[in-house]
């Protein structure tokens, strides 16, 4: 290992969120990296702090409100930073000329544009918004093949498979079936692995939001304990790297331990593993190809209680089997699980659904609009919208 690493210009997105203030741990241990641009969506008083701390050149929010406030604490406090404001800042800042690389940390759709604006201007993008793949698969990945951008994945799994592949180059992942025989996702099962079925229905946001081993958002939280995020990232390692859904199995690991497993056709399985900790997978991405030290605690396998394997109950789990059902038909049907997803999950949030209705959301919306070919950016977005609709449509029918 080497500590000698290449300085990079950062644009981080979303760094009020889990992802984006690691890297920014990660950032204050390394000063050979530079913070060119912070966003957020709303949180001032978050962003502010990291403004002192890191001193960056532009921040972008989203919310127009929220970049007054800033704008006018910033001068308040004579800090000469550029505040931007609106959707479109995120591509700005994405694609501006003094950046290297580009953390995608925006959770949800939301993040989509920026990050598909990152790759096509050529930088170096750490993808941890997996739904840029799960919506928009087949352009994200044609627009990484037709660039210079490296894409390196930050999800802990997709970036394990990442670690256990044969050297790709360039950050580019299609996996070479003569060599690989299938990859196989862990996945912790989140908090509620042994709870009985009957007592789902009455869970409370918090309760899904406790994740027994890693500490996330809220929505990220509720996607872990429905096991939707699993169901995501299979969307997103099969888009990822080159994978048929057939080439790829869950298996449920609750101590988090093994991130992800490479099978080869001589027998032979690699596997990455490391405490669970965000950290890692974003100091790789951060360094790669070198490797610099991230901050987290070291695996001590003696310390570790038994490593546990088991497959996946997927009457446990409805929301893993239609993102693996959706994998398998492609076209708009990601993005349409998606959509309903956010919907639902927002809406159990406010405690308008309880957790059951959380799948029934996403199974009747994937039911009621026809899948179609992903051909372009207008096509998913217009998808996206129409799930949007319809699943606020059932929410609002079940609160009658």
């Amino acid at each position: 290992m080497t500590n000698d690493c290449a300085p990079a210009v950062i644009t981080i997105l979303g760094s009020t969120g889990s992802i984006g203030e690691s890297t920014l741990d990660i950032i204050r241990q390394h000063p050979q990296y530079k913070v060119f641009a912070l966003s957020a969506h709303s949180n001032v008083e978050k962003i502010l702090d990291q403004c002192r701390q890191f001193q960056p050149e532009i921040v972008a929010m989203v919310d127009e409100a929220a970049a007054d406030d800033l704008q006018k604490q910033l001068q308040a406090q004579k800090i000469d930073i550029q505040v931007r404001a609106g959707a479109a800042a995120l591509v700005e800042i994405s694609i501006h000329e003094k950046v290297d690389t580009v953390m995608a940390a925006i959770v949800g759709s939301a993040g989509l544009e920026s990050t598909l604006a990152a790759v096509q201007a050529c930088k170096k993008v750490l993808l941890a918004n997996k739904e840029s793949l799960v919506m928009a698969g087949e352009l994200f990945m044609q627009a990484v093949a037709d660039s210079d951008a490296c894409l390196l994945p930050i999800d802990s799994e997709h970036n394990a498979i990442y670690q256990c592949l044969p050297e790709c180059g360039a950050g580019k992942a299609q996996v070479d079936s003569r060599l690989v025989k299938r990859i196989i996702l862990t996945a912790s099962g989140g908090p509620f692995l042994n709870t009985p079925l009957e007592d789902f229905a009455a869970i409370t946001p918090a309760q899904a939001c406790a994740h027994p081993n890693w500490k996330m958002g809220k929505k990220i939280s509720v996607d872990s304990a429905t096991m939707m995020n699993k169901g995501l990232e299979f969307i997103e390692a099969c888009y990822l790297f080159g994978l048929e859904a057939n080439q790829l199995e869950v298996l449920i690991h609750p101590q988090s331990i093994v991130h992800s497993l490479v099978e080869y056709n001589d027998g032979s399985v690699l596997a990455q593993m490391a405490t669970p900790d965000m950290r890692i997978p974003i100091a790789y991405g951060l360094a790669w190809p070198q490797r610099i030290p991230s901050g987290a605690s070291f695996l001590d396998l003696s310390e570790e209680s038994a490593l546990e394997f088991q497959k996946p109950d997927l009457a446990r789990f409805p929301c893993l089997q239609l993102g693996m059902d959706t994998a398998a038909m492609r076209g708009t049907a990601p993005t349409l699980l998606n959509a309903a997803n956010e919907v639902a999950v927002d809406a159990f949030l406010c405690g308008k659904i309880n957790f059951s209705q959380i799948v029934l959301i996403n199974a009747e919306v994937l039911s009621k609009i026809p899948c179609e070919t992903a051909a372009t950016l207008a096509i998913i977005q217009e998808a996206d919208l129409v799930a949007r609709s319809v699943a606020n449509e059932l929410i609002n029918k079940l609160n009658y």
